[in-house]
């Protein structure tokens, strides 16, 4: 018997809701779940501080430059089709991770899951919002990011369980056979959709992504190859080249990626700055936490998964108002007294204070970017925004890796927290800078809504 029209799209709608939430569910559970195999993937494939970074920058490096094109992709030849192809990139490349090798292997194969997550995270929610009518996407929005940020929140903790019970390849597997089911249900239980801009800014997306190359690259090698070498200073003149050029090309053209006229508003400029700033020290905390309660104080995968239960968790719980201070204290406070042998006890007043000025900053900054901004640029907007997020944590944890291969090692538990304490100061002084940006934002508000509609920002 065949169903009526209305139940067929009731239907639909709830296909678009599952498949979406099933794309960001495994967009966000990579980002948590490979911080609690850093330490055991180092040890497995024998990698150095410096490869370790680059397992996880290589991921939120390619997410950042590639969203903005991801979303246009998908503007110009169909939602659906490249939210599909982004499942079937994204799966392909965690098979890849699982297989690896070596960690050169795994980093190139971790670049490709952030491209396939520069599909999936922005076609997703422009999916689930084309999905509903105007009154109750608000509601399926949210309860697409309760989904998400329920990974955030249990991310270590399910790393921690995989590693410690099967290995560190299956934080890759388990994505596989997700992705080899969901692909088929997208194309054939989601409705197409287009959007109005269907511009593509190739040229800008050269240059931009050039220009983050030529400041992180002189980041990773600069303790290696001498912080006065040619390669170091060759690199840092040709990225200030590459993004004066990226501005120059996005004054000139008439569709611009990034228009720069949105820096005219305060409001976009700060925030912009806030968010940056904010997750270049929330992504340093994430890569060296797990690493601290592993190498430093001798705990395993899951107990180290656990233990960073109570930080993540207040990624969800805590009502957003600015906290970029908060989380320079958590951050400090950890710094000050991480010792080779100390109580977990001590650790957990920083851990909590930390992940709520992360809970109240995020959201903040986000409102201040997008609450200016007329209809017809939000959608612009909010990628330049997503964007700055991904980079700043590129930049974060190139930034602290390099303070700690300065001054620490993983030779020995006191070798590592000798290099993760001045390390972490800097991922303070990041938050304070944030902190510092956030005063600049006009009319600042106390923003009441809930953290969980937004929760996807954590993501990467």
């Amino acid at each position: 018997m065949d169903m009526s029209p209305s139940t067929k799209t009731k239907n639909m709608t709830r296909w678009v809701v599952v498949l979406t939430a099933i794309g960001s569910l495994m967009a966000a559970l990579d980002t948590l779940v490979v911080s609690t195999a850093l330490s055991t993937i180092r040890l497995d494939l024998g990698a150095s501080v410096e490869q370790l970074e680059w397992t996880v920058n290589a991921y939120n490096l390619s997410f950042a430059v590639l969203l903005m094109t991801g979303a246009a992709l998908g503007d110009r030849y169909g939602r659906r089709n490249f939210y599909a192809l982004g499942v079937a990139l994204f799966t392909a490349a965690s098979a890849a991770c699982a297989l690896a090798p070596n960690v050169g292997v795994l980093i190139a194969a971790r670049a490709l899951q952030g491209a396939g997550s520069a599909l999936l995270v922005p076609l997703g929610l422009a999916l689930l919002s084309a999905a509903f009518p105007p009154e109750r996407r608000g509601a399926a929005i949210g309860m697409f990011s309760a989904i998400t940020g329920l990974a955030v929140a249990s991310g270590p903790l399910i790393g921690g369980a995989v590693v410690q019970g099967l290995a560190w390849q299956w934080i890759f597997w388990i994505n596989v056979p997700i992705g080899a089911l969901a692909v088929p249900l997208v194309l054939t239980k989601m409705r197409e959709s287009h959007g109005a801009d269907t511009s593509l800014d190739l040229r800008g997306l050269a240059l931009v992504t050039g220009g983050v190359l030529g400041f992180v690259w002189p980041l990773v090698r600069g303790n290696q190859a001498g912080w006065g070498s040619p390669e170091v200073l060759g690199s840092f003149v040709l990225g200030a080249l590459l993004i004066a050029a990226f501005v120059a090309w996005e004054l000139r053209t008439s569709e611009p990626m990034l228009p720069m006229s949105f820096f005219r508003s305060r409001a976009f400029s700060a925030g912009n700055a806030a968010i940056f700033l904010t997750f270049a020290s929330l992504f340093s905390a994430v890569f060296f936490y797990a690493q601290l309660l592993q190498t430093g104080l001798g705990y395993d995968a899951l107990g180290a998964g656990l233990r960073l239960m109570p930080w993540t968790a207040t990624f969800i719980t805590v009502a957003p108002v600015a906290g970029l201070t908060l989380q320079a204290a958590g951050l400090a406070w950890l710094a000050l007294i991480a010792e080779p042998g100390m109580a977990y006890s001590q650790m957990l007043a920083p851990f909590i204070l930390g992940g709520v000025g992360v809970s109240m900053a995020i959201p903040a900054a986000q409102n201040s970017v997008l609450g200016t901004m007329a209809e017809g640029e939000l959608g612009k907007a909010a990628g330049a925004n997503s964007m700055m997020r991904e980079l700043g944590g590129v930049f974060g944890i190139a930034v602290v890796v390099a303070v700690f291969a300065g001054a620490g090692s993983f030779a020995s538990p006191q070798a590592f927290t000798d290099g993760f304490e001045p390390a972490i100061l800097v991922a303070a002084g990041l938050a304070l800078v944030g902190a510092m940006a956030g005063l600049a934002l006009p009319g600042r508000r106390a923003v009441v809504a809930p953290l969980v509609p937004r929760v996807q920002e954590v993501t990467s």
